[in-house]
């Protein structure tokens, strides 16, 4: 890595430069929770097996990203140990989005027919770049990380500071990505984008995965070319595997952090896992029931109800941007308010209480808005008025204070419980990204079925997210132990979603 003179950190806007890839991760990031869901059921598949396709981040996150955290510590590289890996991930990025922005074009050229409802071909190309997006998002947030580490030179200030500047382009991208979604005429910016197989909808989420690649490649090129590495020498590489494999080091490092849990670890490792059951669900679906449930819109239905869902999902991307200014604004007050409510545990179970709330309002918000499309026994066919609307935005709203929660207090708890797990930190985190990761697959198989048992629609899954989400909260203030000293949230580590 490279640091100051005697070993001190690196300047600060090396930092910066750095923590900036964060806003092109979650930019894309972004694009993918807003619109990706409805996108993939204009290729025909159905809402119930939209969910397994999600499957491939909670997997590439199992899998990727610990190997590649790993194989960056012993990377021998001329240009450094991080770099390469996320100049590589970066690369992968851009392949990936062209797949999925163009899936319908090259599946027609490949034989999709243009009025067929299902387009086997364009779905295979789309599932293909999916996947290879969240690998290569995996590729890029694990050293993104690790270098900032490296850059910060064991400085716990430094460090602070640094995960401040990461947690912040988090934001910036997560702005970008949702304020992008939410306009339908962006693909006039790059008109060539509307094709015979590719329409406005399809053409606007092109433009936006285009405008990323742009955007993601321009500061990881500013961050790889201006801040170097001191490379990593062969024998330092080899004395980190104590004589064996990096294979089995690896392994064996792994099972030792596991059997050194301590109680403390293992409950905070349950309380995460239900509180990921109850966020999946609706960070999956959320434009989706916009598009759905509150806007009574039909991605299959006729032009006026295909229309209207379209309409929905566009609304449900400006919820997620001011669920991402909420959440950047409570990041801020974390810190004092645990402190008067008596810690970090208590804080969490009253914000996994308002989490359950707002899961359970989905329900209320989506009766009333049916109860106004069917009035005097008649299908009202346009957007619902300002107050039902209002009630979902302020649902978005809300639900920003509990993930600002949810991507600091257990990251800040992790550090501290397995500080002397003898793995370290970084592989403590790697443990409790296991309960963020399995979760997601379980919902990525559960909800879609669950779904359809009670007719289809995403209230079902919300309903069970609720429910899991107030035992996590009993779990948090009841049975998780609060640190002797306070945890100080800044020093959190955030994450740019779950992959």
């Amino acid at each position: 890595m490279e640091t100051g003179q005697n070993g001190n950190p690196s300047p600060l806007w090396h930092i910066v430069v750095v923590s900036a890839i964060a806003a092109g991760i979650q930019f894309g990031w972004a694009l993918q929770l807003s619109l990706l869901t409805p996108y993939v059921q204009t290729l025909g598949v159905p809402h119930v097996w939209a969910a397994f396709i999600w499957l491939c981040g909670p997997i590439s996150g199992l899998l990727v990203q610990p190997i590649v955290g790993y194989s960056s510590d012993h990377c021998t590289s001329r240009i450094g140990r991080r770099r390469p890996f996320i100049a590589a991930g970066a690369c992968f990025v851009a392949v990936a989005v062209f797949f999925i922005g163009f899936a319908k074009d090259i599946g027609h050229r490949a034989g999709d027919p243009l009025l067929s409802p299902t387009k086997p071909r364009a779905v295979a190309i789309f599932v293909t770049g999916f996947w290879i997006l969240d690998v290569a998002n995996n590729m890029l947030q694990g050293p993104c990380r690790a270098f900032l580490a490296d850059l910060s030179a064991n400085d716990h200030k430094r460090m602070r500071i640094a995960n401040g500047w990461f947690s912040f382009f988090m934001a910036i991208g997560n702005v970008l990505g949702y304020a992008a979604g939410s306009f339908s005429n962006l693909h006039k910016l790059l008109p060539f984008t509307v094709t015979r197989a590719c329409d406005v909808y399809c053409a606007n989420l092109k433009t936006c995965f285009l405008i990323d690649i742009v955007f993601l490649m321009l500061v990881t090129i500013t961050a790889v070319t201006t801040v170097k590495e001191t490379p990593l020498t062969s024998k330092d590489a080899t004395e980190g595997d104590e004589g064996g494999s990096s294979g089995r080091a690896f392994i064996g490092e792994l099972v030792t952090a596991f059997k050194t849990l301590k109680k403390p670890m293992w409950i905070l490792l349950l309380v995460t896992c239900l509180n990921w059951i109850a966020w999946f669900p609706f960070l999956l679906y959320d434009t989706d029931w916009m598009g759905v449930e509150v806007y009574g819109g039909n991605v299959k239905g006729s032009a006026n109800e295909q229309k209207l869902y379209d309409q929905g999902v566009r609304s449900g991307a400006l919820g997620l941007m001011i669920n991402s200014i909420v959440l950047a604004f409570a990041s801020l007050g974390l810190e004092p308010v645990s402190r008067l409510i008596g810690g970090v545990k208590n804080l969490w179970g009253v914000v996994n209480f308002i989490l359950a709330a707002c899961l359970a309002a989905t329900v209320g918000v989506t009766k009333v808005a049916e109860a106004w499309r069917h009035k005097s026994g008649l299908q009202i066919l346009t957007p619902p008025p300002t107050n039902i609307k209002g009630s979902a935005l302020a649902v978005f709203g809300l639900l920003g204070v509990p993930l600002a929660v949810t991507f600091s207090i257990p990251f800040a708890l992790a550090s501290i419980y397995c500080s002397d797990a003898g793995g370290g930190q970084g592989l403590s985190l790697g443990v409790l990204n296991l309960s963020i990761v399995i979760p997601q697959m379980v919902i990525s198989v559960v909800s879609g079925p669950l779904d359809a048992a009670f007719g289809g629609g995403n209230l079902p899954a919300f309903v069970l997210g609720s429910i899991v989400a107030t035992i996590s909260a009993v779990l948090a203030i009841f049975a998780l132990p609060n640190p002797k000293n306070q945890v100080p949230l800044n020093s959190g580590t955030a994450m740019a979603g779950p992959h």
